[in-house]
């Protein structure tokens, strides 16, 4: 196997560290790129080019809930990410998988296991582990609704991902440097692709997104609101 750049994004430096020592043994030419917080690790993806794979942490400083895969998947599709995590609740790695997470790896995996699921990730599969057995599948509704947020351009997910603490459309674009009929644009956009009428639908997502749970996604059509 060619040489990979692989990016360990975790707060927790012993576990890094053991990651890292796992991956040298599995990849002994690899170069390795550790974070602790979603900060640097925007930051490393934007610098740093040919970077192989992602393996993130959901839960580390700067990220909530999926905001840290969905940004990943919306501003650099290219690059597969896979979870790895101390959460193993079956419909947890579900919902990663509907996000576009090319595996979901428990930290109790053995490093055989490990092995296995990096080495499928990096020829271009998607890896599981057997408690994913466990999980009901998706609905139809939440796997649709999954998409549709991936269908969202990386502009549209930054004014999306906004909406969930309440931002209007002035402030908003005061933070993304742009005109306020830009984000009424966007937020046309934005409800067409989601399938909403309401601009509090889309606030509701925004919210749960941000919540480290396999909640539904289905949020009732509620209010008069718009794009405004």
């Amino acid at each position: 196997m060619a040489a990979q750049t692989v990016v360990i994004a975790d707060d927790h430096p012993l576990f890094r560290s053991a990651l890292a020592q796992a991956l040298r043994k599995m990849l002994p030419d690899a170069e390795l790129r550790e974070v602790a917080d979603f900060a640097s690790l925007r930051a490393l993806v934007a610098d740093e080019a040919g970077i192989d794979l992602v393996l993130l942490d959901l839960q580390m400083p700067g990220a909530q809930g999926f905001s840290s895969l969905l940004f990943l998947r919306s501003e650099h599709p290219d690059i597969p990410v896979v979870i790895v995590s101390g959460r193993e609740e079956p419909e947890l790695m579900r919902r990663a998988l509907d996000f576009g997470a090319a595996g979901y790896i428990p930290k109790s995996c053995s490093f055989e296991q490990m092995s296995e699921g990096l080495r499928e990730v990096l020829a271009g599969d998607i890896w599981t582990p057997p408690q994913l057995a466990e999980a009901p599948p998706s609905t139809d509704t939440d796997r649709e609704l999954a998409q549709r947020i991936a269908s969202l351009s990386p502009q549209q997910y930054r004014v999306f991902m906004m909406l969930a603490d309440g931002r209007l459309n002035k402030q908003i674009a005061f933070e993304l440097g742009v005109m306020e009929a830009t984000v009424k644009a966007h937020m046309t956009a934005i409800l067409n692709k989601l399938g909403f009428v309401r601009r509090t639908q889309a606030a509701l997502l925004a919210q749960r997104l941000l919540q480290t749970e396999a909640m539904p996604l289905a949020v009732p059509d509620t209010g008069d609101d718009g794009v405004d």
